[in-house]
């Protein structure tokens, strides 16, 4: 029996509640809904007093270690951050600063972002594809994008972005299958070449 797909979410939103964690919870709720997994949701803005300082991972407390662990152990992720000047912003850059190198080679990467109008739509294939190309992390196919009236406290209510949100996961999944029954040992070679 295969075990369930470690899938992790991480929000780049700087608030508590965030519309980009609102939409990082959609998107692992769909995944969830088409194949087995364990989910986690890590919140850049909850974490952001305990790294925002560090120049190097040794720096770095536990709590903040764990979130990077999984980030690098997981099947398969989601990232969604606010647009902040045109581009990710700065928390998420210095997160993803901190994981390993390596530690994304493969790994399915489905992209999000929200924003305040259409205008950044874009970031996701000018910004977050260029960031996860250097970690050869497979990005998926669609992007998912919201602006702020794609919400109703915190929870995408637009039919449109729904099923663009669905489209996206239905197209990922033959990837994320694939993820899922690559043996534990085939993924150490393929990390260890």
């Amino acid at each position: 029996m295969t075990r369930p797909l470690r899938v992790v979410a991480v929000s780049g939103g700087l608030q508590s509640p965030s519309k980009s964690a609102g939409l990082a919870r959609h998107l692992l709720e769909l995944i969830a809904d088409q194949v087995p997994c364990q989910q986690r949701l890590v919140e850049l803005g909850q974490l952001a007093p305990q790294f925002t300082g560090a120049v190097w991972r040794s720096q770095l407390p536990d709590t903040v270690e764990r979130e990077l662990a999984a980030v690098e152990q997981a099947d398969v992720l989601v990232v969604a951050t606010p647009v902040f000047r045109g581009s990710y912003t700065g928390l998420f850059k210095h997160f993803f600063d901190l994981i390993g190198q390596d530690a994304l080679i493969d790994k399915p990467v489905l992209l999000a972002a929200t924003g305040g109008s259409e205008r950044h739509a874009l970031v996701i294939d000018h910004q977050l594809r260029p960031l996860f190309s250097f970690f050869q992390a497979r990005t998926l196919p669609l992007g998912v994008y919201a602006t702020d009236k794609d919400f109703v406290d915190y929870r995408l209510r637009d039919e449109a972005l729904i099923e663009r949100a669905t489209l996206a996961v239905q197209r990922a999944l033959p990837l994320i299958e694939l993820t899922r029954h690559a043996s534990p040992c085939a993924a150490e070679q393929m990390l260890a070449a």
